[in-house]
This record gives structure tokens, sequence and C-alpha cells, in this order.
């Protein structure tokens, strides 16, 4: 395990070029660092991927990240209930997240094994009918007190809105597509707009996947 996750995030922000990556279990080395705010789009029905696969693209509509699920081991005594995968354009393993008992996640780097490093953790805090809230900690000193947290997602899974703070400071939105003098907006295609600064464009991603199911 790695101690300080803002540091692991911002040396990898600052590498201009990326190893190349020979096999689907090398270690995921971040994106490079960005001045401007993007947009990425997610939607289960984007041509080119399965239908039912969770994918975001970017705004010329190519394929940037995407999402599996890992079937559960019937005979594992973990206390895992989901697995997912969270993917490059070219099915190469980002991150692994893990959710357990009790609104706990974990997340991995690489592929779907606990015994990788791990790189943050996700405590529910908040759980309505509306709303949902999570602490997100990097693997640390912090995660260690578990007191004091790096992030905080806030929003409404069902309406797929959410926003993510650190220090008070927006790092990402999401919203459905929302256009004019539209009466009804459909949950199946959302925007995650994720602002400048040292927080890698992945772990946002996984971040709001374990939004998604915040309420489970």
């Amino acid at each position: 395990m790695f101690s300080g996750g803002l540091k692991f995030l911002t040396e990898n922000s600052k590498r201009s070029k990326k190893p190349k990556m020979e096999t689907s279990d090398l270690e995921y080395t971040g994106t490079e660092d960005q001045h401007i705010p993007i947009d990425l789009f997610g939607s289960k029905k984007h041509a080119g991927v399965p239908r039912g696969i969770l994918a975001f693209t970017d705004a010329s509509g190519n394929i940037v990240f995407k999402v599996h699920r890992q079937p559960p081991d019937p005979n594992s005594s973990s206390s895992l209930k989901d697995t997912k995968l969270l993917l490059d354009s070219n099915d190469n393993p980002l991150f692994s997240i893990h959710r357990h008992h009790n609104g706990i996640w974990k997340c991995y780097k690489g592929s779907g094994d606990e015994n990788k490093e791990l790189v943050l953790q996700v405590k529910r805090t908040v759980k309505t009918i509306t709303k949902v809230e999570l602490e997100v900690f990097f693997a640390g000193e912090r995660l260690k007190d578990n007191d004091t947290c790096d992030l905080k997602v806030i929003g409404s899974p069902f309406k797929r809105s959410c926003s993510v703070y650190k220090d008070g400071d927006l790092v990402a939105q999401s919203s459905l597509m929302y256009k004019l003098n539209q009466i009804y907006v459909s949950r199946g295609k959302f925007r995650l707009t994720i602002f400048p600064g040292i927080i890698d464009r992945g772990l946002i991603v996984a971040l709001f996947v374990i939004f998604l199911n915040g309420r489970k």
C-alpha cells in the first residue's frame, strides 16, 4: 500500500508520456495534466460497445472508459458484494471497484485482485430516497485515521446528478442531458464534467460509478 494518495496522483498527472502497455495487468500510470474542463458522456447504448455495458465517450464520440461487472464468486467467504472494473478504450484495467457491506467501497489499481495496490476507500455517510453522500479517503495516513476525508460526493443517483468536492472546491459534476423545452428527460444518458486539477480523470469516473450504486 502506498502512502500519500494525492502525491501519487500529482506525480502521475505530470508525466508527458505513458509507458507502452503490453499486458492488461500493468499498473495504471494516470492521465496527463489538463488545463480545461472536459465533458464525458455516459450511456449503456454507445455504438461499438455491447448493449448494457456502461461506457463514457468524449465530445467526439470516442470511447474513453468502459465499466465491466465481474460475477461474484459463490464459494468466496469475503464480505464483497459486487466488483466492477474500469477499463480504458483498449480494455486495459485501470481500477477495480469493490463494494463491501454497510456502504463501504474500496478501489484498487489494475484488475480485480484485492492484493493489488489500494488507491482509495469510500464510505457512505447519508442515504435517503433522494440523496446520497459519500466520503472519499485516499490510501495513506488519512485512511488510517478515518477522520478527515479527501473528497466528498453529494447528489442523487436516481437523477444521475452529483457534485465532487475537494476542500470545498468543485472537482467534477454530473447531470442528465437536459434540452430546452424538453418535458421528459431520459435517465439513460448523462454528462460528467471534470474540472482541471490534480485528481486523475479515471479516478473521478471510478467515483461516479460508485456514486451510481450509492444506495445499494
